[in-house]
């Protein structure tokens, strides 16, 4: 899906600097993702979705955005909804906007997965004190450059509890936003299984109660 997915990106928002980090896969993503107009950046390993993100983000950084959307490549996100999120940014209305599949659609979510992610920001809430609807989204628009602090240090996928201390210890002003998110059977099997996401919310409220 990373070349459809690039298209549609392409095609939606021409103006935009596409960055695109290949997390040491080894089934042709890399490849298919070398296109026109594309800032194709590689791990050598596999270092875990958060190390990605920062590497994308550092990168941003030294291109001189100030603004960074982290968009998921296996095609659940709509590039359309990109628009919304940056114009509250450039409003001034929030430092950070997190998509909520909760408050737009969610094209055929399992049900189970639907309650977990439910639970999971009911978890989050309880731990944090930020109240959203769905933590862990990899659809959202970061202010960078008001928030140079903004360093995500968790390597793999507990980077999204992370990012919520992060919006707590750095006082950031965040916002929901709609979006739909697309579930297909490929977007299924590449993400992550409720037992993996079981783990992450175990490790994450260890981590918190040990501190």
């Amino acid at each position: 899906m990373i070349r459809q997915t690039l298209e549609d990106l392409k095609k939606v928002r021409p103006n935009d600097l596409i960055i695109v980090v290949d997390d040491g896969s080894k089934d042709g993503s890399y490849q298919r993702a070398c296109m026109e107009g594309v800032h194709l950046l590689r791990h050598i390993v596999n270092l875990g979705q958060g190390a990605a993100l920062q590497t994308g983000i550092d990168y941003a950084k030294k291109m001189g955005c100030k603004y960074v959307v982290t968009f998921d490549s296996d095609g659940q996100h709509c590039a359309e909804d990109i628009e919304g999120f940056i114009e509250i940014l450039r409003k001034d209305e929030a430092d950070i906007v997190l998509c909520s599949r909760f408050l737009g659609k969610a094209e055929n979510i399992p049900t189970l997965k639907k309650y977990f992610l439910k639970i999971a920001a009911l978890v989050e809430r309880v731990m944090t004190g930020i109240s959203l609807t769905d933590t862990h989204n990899g659809f959202r628009a970061i202010n960078v450059a008001k928030f140079p602090d903004f360093v995500i240090t968790q390597n793999r996928m507990s980077h999204a509890s992370e990012i919520i201390d992060l919006i707590k210890r750095l006082k950031m002003r965040y916002v929901e936003r709609p979006c739909t998110i697309r579930y297909s059977d490929y977007s299924l099997s590449k993400g992550q299984s409720m037992m993996n996401s079981l783990n992450i919310v175990v490790e994450y409220i260890l981590a918190k109660v040990i501190k």
